[in-house]
C-alpha cells in the first residue's frame, strides 16, 4: 500500500515538536520536522503561556512537515493537561491562558473540598486532587475575574485552543476533558453539580468527544501552505493519553507505565475506571484513554526537579547540561539524603536548589553540596517516590505487575531506569522518547481508516520501536528497600512534630 503521511503537534510544558509520521502499511517511522521551546512569560504577578508564539511554530513546523512528506493525509495535537483558554464565538482569545504553576489557586483546593465535599468529588470525577487542576483553576478564575467568564462564548483546553484555530471547531477531546475534574467519570460527559458550584457558566464547556474523531479539512487560510485535502483530527490529546496509545505492548499483559518528563506520571491502564474510597486516600486518579480504556495513574514530580535546578545554575552561570551531569552524579555516594519529590513546595519554587536544601535541613539530614549530588539526590527520590507508587497501584487494581515500561524524555535517562529496575525488581522496558508522537499518529490513523482496534494500533506500536531493556540486579533490591524504609522515616517522624 502506499505510505500515508500525517504531522503529530506535541506540545510539552518545556517544549514542542512537530513530528512527521510516515506508516507504511506495518510499522511507522517518525521525523523531527520541528523542535522549539515553550517559553511562559511573568506579567504582573502572574504566570501566563505564550500561546501566540506557540501557534507560531505550530505552523513553521507543519509547513516543514509538509515538505518533506510531499502530502499529509491529516494533523493533530496533544499537549499538556488542566489549562485553557476562553474565547469568543471565532475562536480568538479573551484574555492569556494562564500557566498550572501560577499562584492563583493557592487555597482553592480546600476550599472546594470544603463547600462541596471530597467524597463528592471523586466519587463523581474518579480524579486525583492537585492544585493545578482544571476545577480549581476555573474556582479562581471566577472569584477573581467573573466579567471575563461571561465575555467568553467557550472555554477550551489547550489542544482544543490549536484544533479550533486549524478547523475552526469548538470541542472537547475526552481525555483531555478528564483530567479538568469536571467529567463525570460514570457518563463521560460534564458533571453539571461541580460545573455550578464553582459558578462557572455551563454554556461555556463544549461537547466532549472522542479520540479518532476527524473535525474536518483545514481552514482556507491554512490549506494553501499545507494542502487543501489535509485532515484535522483528534488524537488523545492529553500527552499522557497519547504516550500511554503509543507504548509497544501488543497483547502484553501485567504491565505497567511511567511517562517520565516534566512529570512522571506512573500507573496502569485498566478497562474501567476504579473509584474506591481506598482510592481516594491515595489520591490515584482515573483519565481517560483510547479505545474506552482507563489510565489509573498518580502524578508524581518528575524531571522538573532536575530541569528548574539546571535553570538555576545557569542563571548563576554555572550550567550543567544533563548528559555529563548525570554521569557525574553515578559517582556520588548512594542514598546521602533523600526527599519526598511531591512535596508542594517544589511545584513553582523561586529557586528549586534553595527549595530542596531547605526540605534537607528542615528533615534533619545533610544538603546536597554540588550539582552533581543534587542531581543524584534528585534521580534516587524520584525512583523511590515511583516505586511507591507502582506499588499502590498494582495493590489498589488487585494485579501483579511484571514489566515497567518508560516512555518520553525519561527513557533516555539509563541512570534512572536502571535504578528503577533494581528498586522495582523487575525489568524496565525504556523507549521510545517519542512515544507521545507514536501515540498521536497512531490514533489519525485509526480516524483515517487505517487501524481499526487497540490490539492493532500497539502492534503498530511494537513493529515501529526498538526499545531497551533494564534488567533488574536483584542484589541492588535489598539496598532500595532499606533507602526506601529510611525516607518513609524521616517524613513520618517529621509529620509527628
Amino acid at each position: 500500500m502506499n505510505t500515508r503521511a500525517v504531522a503529530a503537534v506535541d506540545l510539552g510544558a518545556e517544549s514542542g515538536r512537530v513530528m512527521l509520521a510516515r506508516f507504511d502499511g506495518s510499522a511507522i517511522t517518525l521525523e523531527e520536522a520541528h523542535r522549539f521551546p515553550n517559553r511562559p512569560v511573568r506579567v504582573r504577578g502572574h504566570f501566563f503561556w505564550d500561546v501566540l508564539d506557540l501557534w507560531r511554530e505550530v505552523q513553521a513546523g507543519l509547513r516543514r512537515a509538509k515538505s518533506m512528506a510531499g502530502t499529509l493525509a491529516s494533523v493533530g495535537v496533544d499537549t499538556w493537561g488542566v489549562d485553557y483558554a476562553l474565547v469568543d464565538e471565532q475562536g480568538l482569545l479573551v484574555g492569556q491562558p494562564t500557566h498550572y504553576r501560577d499562584q492563583r489557586t493557592v487555597g482553592m483546593l480546600k476550599q472546594l473540598e470544603s463547600s462541596i465535599g471530597r467524597q463528592i468529588i471523586y466519587s463523581t470525577t474518579g480524579i486525583q486532587f492537585l492544585p493545578i487542576n482544571t476545577l480549581y483553576q476555573l474556582a479562581a478564575h471566577a472569584k477573581a475575574q467573573p466579567a471575563q467568564l461571561q465575555a467568553a462564548h467557550h472555554l477550551l483546553l489547550m489542544p482544543d485552543l490549536l484544533h479550533c484555530w486549524l478547523s475552526s471547531e469548538h470541542v472537547a477531546e475526552f481525555t483531555n476533558a478528564t483530567t479538568t475534574q469536571l467529567v463525570d467519570a460514570h457518563t463521560g460527559q460534564w458533571a453539571p453539580a461541580l460545573v455550578a458550584a464553582i459558578g462557572l457558566p455551563e454554556r461555556l464547556l463544549p461537547p466532549i468527544v472522542q479520540p479518532g474523531t476527524i473535525l474536518g479539512p483545514l481552514l482556507p487560510e491554512l490549506a494553501g501552505d499545507l494542502g487543501a485535502g489535509v485532515q484535522v483530527v483528534l488524537p488523545a490529546t492529553h500527552d499522557t493519553g497519547s504516550a500511554v496509545a503509543g507504548i509497544p505492548v501488543a497483547r502484553q499483559k501485567n504491565w505497567a507505565y511511567s511517562s517520565s518528563g516534566t512529570w512522571s506520571l506512573v500507573g496502569l491502564e485498566l478497562a474501567h475506571p476504579l473509584i474506591t474510597d481506598e482510592g481516594m486516600r491515595s489520591n490515584f486518579t482515573n483519565e481517560g484513554g483510547i479505545f474506552g480504556t482507563t489510565r489509573f495513574l498518580k502524578n508524581v514530580m518528575g524531571l522538573w526537579l532536575l530541569q528548574s535546578c539546571q535553570r538555576s545554575w545557569e542563571a548563576a552561570g554555572h550550567p550543567h547540561p544533563i548528559a555529563p551531569l548525570l554521569e557525574m552524579a553515578a559517582a556520588e555516594p548512594a542514598f546521602a539524603a533523600l526527599f519526598d519529590p511531591d512535596d508542594p513546595g517544589f511545584l513553582a519554587p523561586e529557586d528549586m536548589p534553595t527549595a530542596i536544601a531547605a526540605w534537607l535541613v528542615e528533615h534533619r539530614q545533610e544538603p546536597y553540596r554540588s550539582p552533581a549530588a543534587f542531581a543524584r539526590g534528585i534521580c534516587e527520590s524520584l525512583v523511590l517516590r515511583s516505586r511507591q507508587v507502582l506499588r499502590t497501584a498494582a495493590r489498589l487494581a488487585g494485579q501483579s505487575v511484571e514489566v515497567l515500561h518508560v516512555v518520553g524524555g525519561g527513557s533516555q535517562n539509563a541512570l534512572m531506569n536502571q535504578w528503577l529496575a533494581d528498586a522495582a525488581g523487575i525489568p524496565v522496558v525504556a523507549g521510545p522518547a517519542e512515544t507521545t508522537a507514536m501515540g498521536n499518529a497512531l490514533m489519525q490513523l485509526v480516524a483515517l481508516g487505517e487501524l481499526a482496534t487497540l490490539d492493532e494500533l500497539r502492534e503498530v506500536a511494537v513493529s515501529s520501536s526498538t526499545p531497551h531493556t533494564f534488567e533488574p540486579r536483584l542484589a541492588e533490591e535489598a539496598r532500595w528497600e532499606e533507602a526506601a524504609a529510611r525516607l518513609a522515616q524521616i517524613t513520618a517522624d517529621f509529620a509527628q512534630k
